[in-house]
């Protein structure tokens, strides 16, 4: 007959590694130069709280449109390098393409320049 012999409990060296941490972009935010790291699974929105920064928002699903700021290149609107993880998130394709971008939904995916004239230190 054949024995059984139970593993022994896993060691704390044996432990499961921790998963990487996500990227990491820089957010610049016009006209106050205020700076915030936005991890790239973390909406902008909650990635300036987390810094101390308080953008304006109400519904944070993207369908108030509260919080809609522009992103800028050189100084003049450009696309926003930015992901969404609902598939209509507020913004008509134009709107897009002019970089209005809803930071309570969208997800930093470069660096980035926002003019966020309603920004406010919490």
């Amino acid at each position: 007959m054949d024995s059984f012999t139970p593993d022994p409990p896993p060691s704390a060296d044996s432990a499961v590694p921790a998963a990487p941490e996500p990227h990491r972009y820089r957010v610049t935010l016009l006209p106050s130069g205020w700076q915030f790291d936005a991890p790239a699974d973390v909406p902008l929105l909650l990635a300036a709280q987390a810094a101390g920064i308080k953008l304006p928002s109400l519904c944070r699903n993207g369908t108030c449109r509260a919080c809609l700021c522009r992103a800028q290149s050189a100084g003049d609107p450009a696309p926003a390098s930015v992901a969404y993880r609902i598939e209509w998130p507020g913004l008509s394709r134009d709107e897009k393409a002019e970089g209005w971008l809803l930071p309570c939904c969208s997800y930093a995916r470069a660096d980035l320049t926002i003019d966020a004239p309603d920004a406010a230190l919490c």
